[in-house]
């Protein structure tokens, strides 16, 4: 069967990060509005407290993961002692690189490695959309691993550096969407591939989405009625089984157009429309303009 997740995240093309060693101390608040890149964090030592903005705050120790592939203001603040009303910290790099909060002697309450990375796809914004708004994951040792081997590569200037980089994002990625809380994840892809009946339809889908699926087919595969399916998977994927197809058909056509190694008769075929001129209508519609001025517009993107 086909992996959706690590499709996804491929498609999703993640770039060379920027990531830092932040060490702080005593009481401290700081503040990121200028967000436009995916955050992540991993607690090295001690506690913190990560609000996002329009989310509940998020109280991380030691060996905790946050991911936040959505792209969102936050604050990240110490619990012991925690900051009083309206301090705002001001991080002061190091000469030894690493970033500083609070006094610069003594031993540090926190030390975080903190990082951003981007998503070079087109479509990563739909992407996104199909994976939780957040990620928490508690205690993973493999994440800790991944997550300074990010660092030291990117900061290292070695050769094929971004390469090596970019597969270690999506080790990264991957690691830290898998090993998340499922029963606690946001309706979209990574909460429905935990479903035991929503799953294996999930997943017929990304093995042939050329099939001519329905969804009496797609409910058999669940084990489901039709109407407890169509229900079921829109209130967990946060998507109709047959809206959902056709997106992942989309996605996987403007993929194919891009890399301009596809006819457009071959890409009907294997996204599973009848004829061209069925795919040429459908994809017109989905996406505002037909699919061969699209491949022109975006070739080598």
């Amino acid at each position: 069967m086909a992996d959706p997740l690590s499709e996804i995240i491929s498609l999703l093309q993640p770039q060379a990060p920027f990531s830092k060693l932040v060490e702080a101390s005593g009481p401290f608040r700081v503040r990121r509005d200028d967000v436009n890149e995916v955050f992540y964090c991993m607690l090295l030592s001690g506690r913190a407290c990560l609000k996002v903005d329009g989310k509940a705050p998020i109280e991380l120790s030691t060996g905790d993961f946050v991911l936040i592939p959505a792209i969102s203001p936050f604050t990240l603040s110490s619990l012991d002692p925690s900051p009083s009303p309206g301090l705002v910290s001001r991080p002061i790099p190091g000469d030894d690189g690493i970033v500083r909060i609070g006094p610069p002697e003594g031993p540090a309450d926190v030390q975080q490695l903190i990082g951003y990375c981007s998503f070079a796809s087109p479509d990563a914004e739909l992407l996104v959309s199909l994976l939780p708004d957040r990620v928490v994951v508690r205690g993973v040792g493999r994440l800790a691993t991944l997550a300074a081997l990010v660092r030291d590569e990117a900061r290292a200037d070695r050769p094929a550096r971004n390469v090596v980089v970019e597969h270690l994002l999506q080790v990264l990625l991957i690691e830290a969407l898998r090993s998340s809380t499922q029963s606690e994840a946001s309706p979209g892809l990574l909460r429905g591939l935990a479903d035991a009946r929503i799953g294996p339809a999930l997943r017929a889908i990304h093995a042939e989405p050329q099939q001519a699926w329905s969804v009496p087919e797609l409910a058999n595969e669940a084990g489901l009625s039709r109407s407890a399916f169509f229900t079921r998977f829109s209130r967990i994927v946060g998507a109709a089984p047959m809206g959902y197809l056709l997106s992942w058909r989309m996605t996987l056509a403007k993929h194919m157009l891009r890399s301009g190694r596809h006819a457009i008769a071959e890409i009907s075929d294997r996204i599973g429309y009848g004829s061209a001129s069925a795919f040429s209508t459908a994809f017109a519609r989905h996406v505002g303009e037909p699919p061969a001025r699209y491949a022109k517009a975006t070739a080598g993107i």
